[in-house]
């Protein structure tokens, strides 16, 4: 399994990746690098999956467009299928290895994705669940046909055949998509560890009432793993903030000429603001990184005036390496707020019992050989 990350973030988002119950290695890679999001799963027996997809997110993540641009997002994507052919060739991985790839750029209120295989783009829209991506398997052709139903579908012996993939034919050409998107939607990435193993609705719920993108991650691959998690499972959920940013900048601009001008007038309203101010850093707190570490703060990030709008809480003993990549790459960037101290301590919270699953399985089963009895 292979992340990416590194670009300027233009949206909140998180990211999870597991390698299941039952498989013994994690094929599925996955970029993090906003606007670019991807999500590839790797097939073709041991090691060579897991290169095809470290393949084709290495070319993605190098060759991708800067803003959103279809045309050219799909072009990176035949890069990487030409460059898992000429691998294979080449004796790195196998003949015959593959990935799918589902890739994405958001930025503003525009996206676009470019497709191959069956890992799934989804957007929520007003709590709404919208599949955007088009699968290419068989049992999507055979539904399209009116031969089974959705729900035979998700039983069916040969539901794991796809019918396109990088790495199969060097005119495999990726569907692209072009999207007007609202800032509140919510757009999902995801392999089919987790399409394959909880329905739609379930999904909804868990994006609709899960605040952080991070959490909401997290979530969605624990549901796939507690109904079986016979595949690894790779989530990306990335929030849409359209130009919130730049309305943002812009009333603030207002805000300071306009409490400029209060100033001279009335001494009494800059006391109300004052007393504004004091209310907002006493009831806001986030989590950032303090020298490799999780720390909580209480109060607003920033300074206003050349003072500090913020106090350390506590540096936790919650290492940020050992975060998804996702997490850290935000936690480092941007860090993370929150409604309060106590909040922010739950998250921490959540993040050591993570950690402590993670490395308890580690520890019982370091070979990754465990039984998928056992692992379920």
């Amino acid at each position: 399994m292979t992340a990416r990350g590194g670009r300027k973030a233009s949206s909140t988002f998180g990211s999870r990746t597991d390698i299941g119950c039952v498989r013994d290695h994690n094929e599925d890679s996955l970029v993090v690098a906003p606007p670019l999001f991807a999500v590839c799963d790797g097939m073709g027996g041991h090691a060579a999956g897991e290169v095809a997809s470290e393949i084709a997110v290495d070319v993605i993540a190098s060759r991708a467009p800067a803003h959103p641009d279809a045309e050219a997002l799909g072009q990176a994507v035949e890069e990487a299928n030409l460059a898992i052919i000429r691998a294979a060739r080449e004796g790195a991985g196998r003949e015959g290895m593959g990935t799918t790839c589902t890739a994405a750029l958001l930025e503003n209120e525009r996206l676009v994705i470019a497709q191959v295989g069956d890992s799934r783009a989804y957007l929520l829209h007003n709590g709404r669940l919208q599949q955007l991506t088009r699968d290419h398997s068989l049992m999507t052709d055979l539904i399209e046909a009116g031969k089974i139903t959705p729900e035979e579908a998700r039983v069916h012996p040969q539901r794991s055949v796809i019918t396109r993939a990088l790495g199969s034919d060097p005119r495999t050409v990726p569907d692209l998509f072009e999207i007007n998107v609202e800032t509140g939607d919510r757009l999902l990435l995801c392999s089919d560890g987790l399409s394959g193993m909880v329905e739609d609705a379930d999904i909804e719920s868990i994006m609709a009432r899960t605040a952080d993108p991070q959490r909401c991650a997290a979530l969605l691959v624990n549901e796939a793993i507690a109904n079986g998690g016979y595949d690894n499972v790779t989530v990306v959920v990335a929030d849409v903030t359209g130009f919130a940013e730049a309305r943002r900048r812009k009333v603030a601009r207002k805000t300071k000429v306009t409490a400029a001008l209060l100033v001279l007038l009335l001494a009494a309203i800059v006391a109300g603001a004052v007393g504004i101010f004091n209310f907002l850093t006493s009831n806001s707190a986030y989590l950032a990184d303090d020298d490799g570490y999780v720390a909580v703060y209480r109060g607003l990030q920033g300074d206003v005036f050349g003072l500090s709008t913020s106090e350390l809480v506590e540096v936790t003993d919650v290492a940020v390496d050992d975060l998804q990549p996702g997490l850290a790459n935000r936690l480092r960037a941007d860090g993370i707020k929150t409604d309060s101290v106590e909040d922010a301590q739950d998250l921490v919270q959540g993040y050591r019992d993570e950690i402590a699953a993670r490395q308890a399985h580690d520890a019982a089963d370091p070979a990754g050989t465990s039984d998928p009895a056992e692992g379920a």
